[in-house]
């Protein structure tokens, strides 16, 4: 993830549709960055949008005592700190709550709550806009309605390990970054649609890979420059099928999802630059994608436990 620049000024951040104010007056629904950062006075440590709709956020915030306004998208989080006792206020309803790793708030699109948190907080968010979560409906025939529950500090180990995963997954290469955060946004709606709709699911699982030639397109996609359009949405459009079962079927048919099929071939083509001497680091970073050289040294030794440096020396 980036860190962010856009919620500095709270300008920049607004997005707007109809919503209720805490004090009943009508007032446009907040872009969720913006409403955070407003509430929780800083800046998230990393901030990742995408083209496609939603962002996540990484926070470090102090003791919180403030009316969250409405938001525009659903506000899933995953807390990550020390335990600590809550409150979360509703119109006339309180509900406390103690907060620990493995529990989830969700704050419904639409809806607003006074919050009294009394310690320093650590904290992923995903910023889920309607539309996707209705489309991930659609796609898995998971539940007829995509309206989720409120949840204060409400224990889901998978959800809560799926969003905190989003932490420290992302490695500054464009492609693949973009790439992780549409099938890990996805398998979070799922999940979310399965857990928090308080309807019993009908997901059926669907079975089979991909037909070759299918498949042969969506490879040829993912291996080619990385100024081509690599995203769920173009390799599902190519294969005609949603995003949902695209993800399902390419797994099926290589034992590894997209994001994770592009990470092995573009550490496949580092190991082949690395082997030529004249080719600095520097310029394999580059070459792939990646923002600098540290992000892509970085994303090598957590797939090789070595550098690209030490990699050259021994196996060069």
């Amino acid at each position: 993830m980036t860190r962010p620049s856009p919620c500095s000024r709270p300008d920049d951040c607004s997005r707007e549709t109809a919503g209720p104010s805490h004090d009943g007056t009508p007032i446009a629904d907040q872009d969720p960055a913006h409403e955070m950062s407003r509430v929780l006075r800083t800046a998230p440590l990393h901030l990742a949008t995408d083209a496609s709709g939603g962002a996540i956020a990484h926070w470090h915030h102090d003791p919180l005592h403030d009316v969250v306004e409405p938001m525009v998208d659903h506000v899933i989080m995953a807390y990550n700190g020390s335990i600590q006792r809550m409150e979360r206020r509703t119109g006339r309803s309180v509900e406390a709550g103690t907060f620990r790793p493995g529990v989830v708030i969700i704050i419904p699109a639409g809806s607003s709550s006074r919050w009294d948190i009394p310690k320093p907080v650590d904290v992923v968010q995903l910023y889920l806009p309607r539309a996707t979560l209705q489309r991930v409906a659609d796609e898995t025939g998971t539940v007829t309605s995509a309206e989720l529950q409120e949840r204060t500090a409400h224990p889901d180990a998978v959800t809560s390990r799926l969003l905190l995963s989003a932490a420290d997954a992302l490695e500054g290469n464009g492609a693949l970054d973009a790439l992780f955060r549409q099938q890990l946004t996805d398998l979070l709606a799922t999940r979310l649609l399965v857990a928090h709709t308080g309807k019993p699911p009908s997901y059926q699982p669907a079975v089979g890979g991909l037909a070759p030639g299918v498949l042969r397109r969506a490879i040829e996609r993912l291996r080619s420059d990385a100024d081509a359009d690599v995203s769920l949405a173009a390799l599902a459009a190519d294969s005609g099928l949603s995003r949902f079962h695209f993800c399902r079927a390419f797994k099926e048919s290589t034992g590894l999802s997209p994001h994770n099929w592009l990470r092995q071939y573009r550490l496949e083509q580092a190991m082949t630059m690395l082997r030529d001497p004249n080719n600095s680091v520097a310029l394999v970073a580059a070459s792939l994608g990646y923002a600098s050289q540290t992000a892509f040294a970085a994303a090598f030794r957590k797939l090789t436990g070595v550098t690209p440096s030490d990699w050259r020396r021994r196996d060069g």
